[in-house]
Parts: structure tokens; C-alpha cells; sequence
């Protein structure tokens, strides 16, 4: 891990007066980059041909003559092969010479080897640099080790196929679409077996991922991804805020829901199984009962981050929860950083951010406002990793 001594004495050359925003420009890139919009920041997209045109085009921002964004939120952008390119140190060093503070997102981590993002990547982080690892789902201390140590609710696990006696969700990458899922449900042995057959036949999913898929018993309730954030520098009120709260659409399980019962029944083969690939999100409230549950589940996860990945959670994180019957939550993935979601609270914000500070506040506005908060209080090293 680059020790964080060396990447504060990089972010004290910056010149605080011209502090860019950047991150890659994927996942919830545009939440970030009209956060920093609305805070007075210049941005950076990282992008990657084929795939850069909503950056470098349709969100590309243009400002008056006294600087002032009048459309758009994109200021500035590299196109490159692969976002991987974004690790050469030749392109880490134009970010540094750019005053770029990086936000972190899963696509980042996705596409850069985790190990060079944890020991190569010299350009000064927003957020928990260390704790991005433990979102790969089985390594040691994955977030499932975290949350077991925090003691924290989540599924339970079911370690052989054969002692399935109540539905399951199996959870294994899909076999094309390398950065997606390709998750099945069963409800006994005899169904997981036809049902993972039938998906290797159809090239969804692979014999060898199978034999190290994650099997957990499914929790029948709604899903809440609740977009947290902890700040380190808040000296006065409570450090721990809830900002929104979003949900997911998901092909092709949206599109079986809306059939009737038969329709369904009378699918052909390889439509039987539902896949279960994110391409949407939408925004959600929480009854008020329930919300301070929410901060003791935040609280217990915080406290745990800093006991065993100092110093702990940084900024925004997402807690994504199932709700039982009973309105038991159950943890069933964690992001310790900017959540998958956040592009429903763009420029609106979302209630409970804006609520709390009394003026719209998305996840990436209030990315913005900490370093802003950070540089005019002399503790942008509290925020960086």
C-alpha cells in the first residue's frame, strides 16, 4: 500500500484555487462530475473510445465569460484504449500536474488491477483507498469478512448445493459479460442442478465459476441501496449522514415480473432464468420508523472499517439491503465509496441530503462540498489516501 505520507506531500503541490474534480468516466462519473459542477470545481473525465461520447460531447460543459458553467459538466477529459491506461505513470503524472483530486468508483477498480490501484496509482484519493479491495467477493477480508467482524446482518450462507431446502440466490460472475452477474435462484438441489446446467449450456455461466459461486439464502422483501456518507473533518454535528436511498432495474428480472404467471410458465429455455444485469436506477424513501436502524447499521460498519482498515471509511459508502417480513435488514453488498446509484440524485439531489443541508445535495455534490469544506479549513489531508 503507498503510504499515505507520500500522497499527501503530493496533494500539498497542488494550488488549492485550481482543484479539479476527476474520476473515470463510467459507473456514476456524471453524479460526480455535476457535484462538482455545483461546487465551483473544474472536472476531469477518464474516458475510453467507444464509450466516450457522452462525456466528451453531450455533457461536455460550457462556461461564459466570467466562468460560469451554462451547460454541461464535463470541463475537461483524455480519451485512452482502455481505462486501464489511466495507470501509466506518464498518466498518472498529468493528473497530479493538473491539481486532480480522483474520486474512486467501481468501474475504476473494475477495469485498473487492484493491486497497482493500492500500490502504483500516486494521485491523491477522495475516500478509503485501502478499502476498495474488500469489495472482491471472496478474497479474505472481503466486505462479508467486515461484516461478520462488525457484526452486522447478512445472508446466510449455504456451503453445499445439497443442503439447499429453501430458496437461494447463487451468485457467480456471468460467463460473456465479464464485469456483470450471472445469478440464479433455486429452491432445492434438484432445481440448482437444472438450472446451472441448462445456464452453462447457454454459455451464461461457466462449470469452474460455479464451483466457487456464493450461495445465501434469498431474502424475499424489497431492495434499499442506502447512500451513506461519513466526514472526518464534521467537528460540531453528527459525522454519519444519510443522503438517498435508490433501487435497481435489472434485465432481464424486470421484464419477467411484468408477465402474468402462465406467460412465464411457457418461456422458452433460455429465457427461463432471469439475468440479472443493472441498466437503471430509480429513488426510494424509507418509512421513518425504520431510519435510525439505518444509522446503527452505518455506525457498526464504520466503527468496524476503522478498527481493521485505518483510518476506516472516507466519504460516501453504500450499504444495499434486503427488508424482510419482520423489517429485518440484511446486508447483502457493500461499496465503500460512491454508490452504483447515485446518478437519481444528479442536480435534484434527494430528499434526505437536501434536507439536511438545506439546498440539493447529491452523493457527488457532497463529495464536492467535503473538499471544499477540506481546503478551507486546512484538513484536505483527512480526506485523501
Amino acid at each position: 500500500m503507498i503510504d499515505r505520507k507520500e500522497i499527501i506531500e503530493i496533494a500539498e503541490s497542488y494550488y488549492t484555487d485550481d482543484i479539479k474534480i476527476g474520476t473515470v468516466a463510467s459507473h456514476s462519473g456524471l453524479d460526480v462530475f455535476d457535484g462538482a459542477i455545483e461546487e465551483n470545481f473544474e472536472t476531469f473525465a477518464i474516458c475510453q473510445a467507444g464509450r466516450e461520447k457522452t462525456y466528451t460531447e453531450y455533457f461536455k460543459s460550457k462556461r461564459d465569460a466570467n466562468g460560469n458553467v451554462v451547460r454541461g459538466i464535463v470541463d475537461d477529459y483524455v480519451v485512452y484504449d482502455k481505462f486501464n491506461e489511466l495507470m501509466l505513470p506518464e498518466n498518472q503524472q498529468k493528473l497530479v500536474d493538473d491539481n486532480v483530486l480522483f474520486i474512486p468508483n467501481r468501474s475504476f477498480t473494475s477495469y485498473c488491477d487492484i493491486d497497482a490501484v493500492e500500490n502504483d496509482f500516486r494521485v491523491p484519493m477522495v475516500g478509503s483507498r485501502n478499502m476498495l479491495r474488500s469489495e472482491e467477493r471472496g478474497m479474505d477480508q472481503d466486505y462479508y469478512w467486515l461484516l461478520e467482524k462488525a457484526g452486522l446482518p447478512f445472508p446466510e450462507r449455504i456451503n453445499d448445493p445439497e443442503d439447499i431446502d429453501e430458496l437461494v440466490m447463487v451468485k457467480l460472475p456471468h460467463a460473456v459479460k465479464k464485469l456483470e452477474r450471472g445469478f440464479f435462484t433455486a429452491g432445492t438441489y434438484s432445481e440448482y442442478v437444472e438450472k446451472s446446467e441448462s445456464l452453462i449450456k447457454q454459455g451464461v455461466i461457466t462449470r469452474e465459476a460455479l464451483a466457487e459461486a456464493r450461495i445465501e439464502r434469498y431474502i424475499i422483501g424489497p431492495v434499499f441501496n442506502f447512500d451513506m456518507f461519513y466526514s472526518p473533518i464534521e467537528e460540531e454535528m453528527n459525522k454519519t449522514e444519510i443522503l438517498g436511498i435508490d433501487w435497481r432495474f435489472e434485465t432481464s428480472l424486470d421484464g419477467h415480473v411484468r408477465l402474468p404467471a402462465p406467460q412465464q410458465m411457457n418461456l422458452a429455455e433460455h429465457q427461463l432464468t432471469p439475468e440479472y444485469t443493472v441498466c437503471g436506477h430509480n429513488s426510494a424513501t424509507l418509512r421513518e420508523s425504520l431510519l435510525e436502524e439505518v444509522f446503527k447499521l452505518s455506525e457498526l460498519y464504520i466503527k468496524a472499517s476503522k478498527e481493521f482498515y485505518d483510518p476506516g471509511v472516507i466519504g460516501p459508502f453504500c450499504l444495499q439491503t434486503c427488508i424482510d417480513k419482520d423489517l429485518n435488514f440484511h446486508i447483502y453488498d457493500v461499496a465503500p465509496r460512491v454508490g452504483g446509484g447515485t446518478n437519481v440524485h444528479m442536480s435534484v439531489g434527494h430528499p434526505y441530503g437536501n434536507t439536511l443541508w438545506r439546498k440539493p445535495m447529491s452523493t457527488g455534490r457532497r463529495v464536492a462540498f467535503e473538499v471544499r469544506r477540506a481546503i478551507e479549513s486546512g484538513q484536505l489531508d483527512k480526506i485523501i489516501t
